[in-house]
């Protein structure tokens, strides 16, 4: 291995060498080339940290929009559940009591009646489903 070490050390010093006896402007071009090499790098560094930032941001966005409307379908669950509950003990006809999750699904059939209630919870839903799609993308 101190042998490997050894050779290895042989080689930089040969090109280093050889970097010294090269003429004034083959050592200016070499800088040059390193120098325009360096500032490709460092640009393409810093685009993808903005993108890196960009994508953070956004990924922290649809998730707090992910938090606010499942918090928002979970209260209409609640309401939807409640007046359901009322519903019963005003009625004579006894409904079978059901699930939360199957109450949820069944909403837009349950509020023929309550349109823009059935409006505002298609909306939740399809927004839910985008936020989760983008949410995976990302």
């Amino acid at each position: 291995e101190v042998q490997k070490l050894n050779q290895q050390l042989e080689e930089k010093n040969g090109e280093i060498q050889q970097m010294i006896n090269q003429p004034p402007y083959e050592k200016e071009r070499e800088i040059l080339r390193l120098q325009k090499t360096l500032a490709e790098k460092e640009k393409a560094q810093a685009t993808s940290d903005v993108l890196c930032r960009s994508l953070t941001d956004e990924t922290h966005q649809l998730q707090r929009k992910l938090a606010s409307t499942a918090e928002m379908c979970q209260h209409l669950a609640k309401c939807l559940e409640e007046k359901q509950r009322k519903e019963k003990r005003n009625s004579d006809d006894q409904i079978p009591t059901e699930r939360p999750s199957q109450v949820f699904l069944q909403l837009p059939c349950l509020l023929d009646n309550e349109t823009s209630l059935q409006a505002l919870i298609c909306n939740l839903q399809d927004e839910n489903r985008m936020l989760k799609q983008k949410v995976a993308h990302v």
